[in-house]
C-alpha cells in the first residue's frame, strides 16, 4: 500500500475522470490522497471530495505562497477556521516561492510564519512549498531560518513537524532539513535526468522520506509532459528502492508508515 502525500486533486485537470483517477490509483496500491491547499476555494473543494470519497481523500488548510500576494488576513483567518475540521490533517502547502516574482517576499515571510504558527498550535505537521531559481538557495536559506525563529519564539515549539514537499536538495539543505526534524516529499522529478535529487537524498535515512505526485503536475518518466496522477505513486517508489537499493516491499511499507505517523493517519489493512 502507498499514500500520494501531494495532490492537487481539485484541479480542473480531473474535472473529465476523477472518479477514474482515484480508481486507477486503488488499482495501483495507492490507498489515500492527501490535498494541499492553494487558497480558501480549494480548502473548501478538498473538503467536498473527502466527503465524496471518505476514507481516502484528506484535506489541508493554508495558503500557498504565490497566492499570498493578493491573500488578506480576512482569507487567512478563514484559512485556520478551515483546519480546525477534523477532515483536514495538515497545514500547507505554505513556504516560499522566488522564481517568478519576489516583489513581495516579505509578505510570503509574514504568511509563513502565520502557517508555522498555526501548524503548532492546531498540533498539526507543516507542508512547505519552497522553490527558487537554478542554482539558488536563498530561499532555502530563508525558509529554514524562518522556520528556526518560530520554533524558539514559540512556547509549544517543538511540536512543529511537517515536510520539504518536492525536495530537489542539495544535500547541505537536506542536512538542515533533517535538523529541523522534518520530513522530505520526493516525487517524479527523482526520475528526471540530471534532477539531482537522488544525489541530494542520499543520506536521508528512509524513515524521513515520504511519497508524493504533486498532480497534476511533475509526472514521472516514462510519463513526463502528461497528466500527472496518483497511480503515478507507484512508479516513484519503484524508483525510489532502486536509488535506494532495497527492495520495492520496504519502500512502500516504510514510507506508507511515515506518512500515516506524520499525517495522523490510521494504518489501514493491505488486505481491506
Amino acid at each position: 500500500m502507498l499514500i500520494d502525500t501531494h495532490l492537487h486533486l481539485y484541479h480542473r485537470r480531473y474535472d473529465v475522470d476523477r472518479p477514474a483517477v482515484i480508481e486507477r490509483a486503488m488499482q495501483a496500491g495507492v490507498a489515500r490522497l492527501l490535498l494541499p491547499a492553494i487558497d480558501v476555494a480549494s480548502i473548501q473543494e478538498a473538503l467536498a471530495l473527502c466527503d465524496a470519497f471518505p476514507g481516502r481523500v484528506f484535506a489541508m488548510a493554508g495558503l500557498h505562497p504565490s497566492a499570498v500576494k493578493e491573500a488578506t488576513d480576512a482569507d487567512f483567518d478563514a484559512a485556520a477556521v478551515l483546519a480546525r475540521d477534523p477532515r483536514v490533517v495538515a497545514i500547507g502547502e505554505s513556504g516560499i516561492d522566488y522564481y517568478w516574482d519576489r516583489s513581495f517576499s516579505e509578505k510570503q515571510h509574514l504568511y509563513l510564519r502565520r502557517h508555522a504558527r498555526l501548524a503548532i498550535d492546531a498540533d498539526l505537521p507543516l507542508v512547505l512549498h519552497n522553490r527558487d531559481q537554478k542554482n539558488s538557495e536563498a530561499s532555502s536559506r530563508d525558509l529554514i531560518a524562518l522556520l528556526q525563529e518560530e520554533r524558539a519564539a514559540h512556547p509549544l515549539g517543538e511540536r512543529l513537524r511537517g515536510v520539504f514537499h518536492c525536495f530537489g536538495g542539495p544535500k547541505r539543505v537536506a542536512e538542515a532539513v533533517l535538523d529541523l526534524g522534518f520530513h522530505v516529499g520526493i516525487g517524479g522529478t527523482l526520475t528526471y535526468k540530471n534532477s539531482g535529487v537522488a544525489e541530494a537524498i542520499a543520506a536521508i535515512p528512509l524513515d524521513r522520506i515520504i511519497l508524493e505526485t504533486d498532480g497534476p503536475y511533475l509526472a514521472p518518466v516514462p510519463h513526463r509532459g502528461q497528466r500527472n496522477e496518483p497511480a503515478y505513486v507507484r512508479v516513484i517508489a519503484e524508483h525510489l528502492a532502486s536509488v535506494l537499493g532495497v527492495p520495492f516491499d520496504e519502500v512502500a511499507r516504510r514510507t506508507t508508515r511515515n506518512a500515516e505517523q506524520l499525517f495522523g493517519l490510521l494504518a489501514v489493512d493491505q488486505n481491506s
